[in-house]
C-alpha cells in the first residue's frame, strides 16, 4: 500500500514529483533540505551579528559623547624630612669680666718755673757806671704747659735798670730748661742796685720762682 509523503516545512509548498521519491531523489531532497537549513542558520547568524554591530556602534557613540572624567595628576608620596637631633646639653662659656681702663681726661695744664742758676753776672758783681749788663738765668719749665709767645716776663720789684718792664718770656716746652736773657744799663750813680722779675701766663697770673739781678756801681 502506497503512503503519501509529507515534505518538511522548509521546502515550502512546492509539490514533489514521483521522480524525487526514488532513492536518488530522496537523497537529493535531503541534501536540499540540509542546504536550506544551513542557509537559514547563516541568515539568523548574520542578523544577530548585524544587531550586535549596530549595538556596538551605539555604545561607542554614547561613550565618545559622554564627558570624560578629569584625570588627577599622580603625586608621589612625600617622605618626611629627617630632623637633626641636637644635644640637649650645650656648654656655655663663662663670662669674662674686663676691668675698665682709666682714660686720661684732658684738663687745663699748670704753669711753673724753677730757678736753676745764674749764667752770667753773679749777684754783687761790681760794674762800671753807665755800662751795659747782659744778665742770663737758667730756669726749668717744671709745669705741664708749653711757654709760647703769649707768656710774659714782668718787673715785680726794684729798679728796671734801663730795661723794658714787660718782655716776652723765652719759649720752652714743658719739662725742659730755658735761658732767660735781659739787657740792662748800669746807673751812673754809685750804689747797690737790684731788679726782680717774674713769669706770667696768658691769663695774667704770675707763676714760679722770681729771678733777680744785683749789681754794685763803684765811683
Amino acid at each position: 500500500m502506497n503512503q503519501r509523503f509529507s515534505p518538511p516545512r522548509s521546502l515550502g509548498t512546492r509539490r514533489i514529483n514521483k521522480a524525487e521519491l526514488s532513492p536518488g531523489g530522496v537523497q537529493s531532497l535531503l541534501t536540499l533540505v540540509q542546504n536550506r537549513e544551513i542557509l537559514h542558520s547563516r541568515r539568523k547568524s548574520y542578523k544577530k551579528n548585524s544587531v550586535l554591530s549596530v549595538f556596538s556602534v551605539v555604545i561607542f557613540f554614547i561613550t565618545a559623547c559622554a564627558p570624560s572624567a578629569t584625570s588627577t595628576a599622580f603625586v608621589p608620596p612625600t617622605q618626611p624630612i629627617p630632623t637633626l637631633q641636637l644635644p640637649t646639653t650645650t656648654s656655655v662659656p663663662s663670662p669674662v669680666s674686663i676691668a675698665p681702663t682709666a682714660t686720661a681726661t684732658a684738663g687745663p695744664c699748670t704753669n711753673n718755673l724753677n730757678f736753676v742758676s745764674d749764667v752770667t753776672v753773679q749777684d754783687g758783681t761790681v760794674v762800671s757806671a753807665g755800662s751795659n749788663v747782659d744778665k742770663q738765668w737758667l730756669v726749668n719749665n717744671s709745669g705741664s704747659c708749653n711757654w709760647d709767645s703769649s707768656y710774659r716776663l714782668k718787673l715785680i720789684g726794684g729798679d728796671a735798670l734801663g730795661a723794658v718792664t714787660e718782655q716776652v718770656l723765652y719759649p720752652a716746652r714743658a719739662g725742659t730748661q730755658s735761658t732767660i736773657r735781659i739787657l740792662f744799663t748800669a746807673p751812673t750813680t754809685s750804689g747797690t742796685y737790684q731788679s726782680a722779675w717774674q713769669a706770667f701766663g696768658p691769663d695774667g697770673v704770675a707763676f714760679g720762682d722770681p729771678i733777680y739781678i744785683t749789681i754794685v756801681i763803684s765811683q
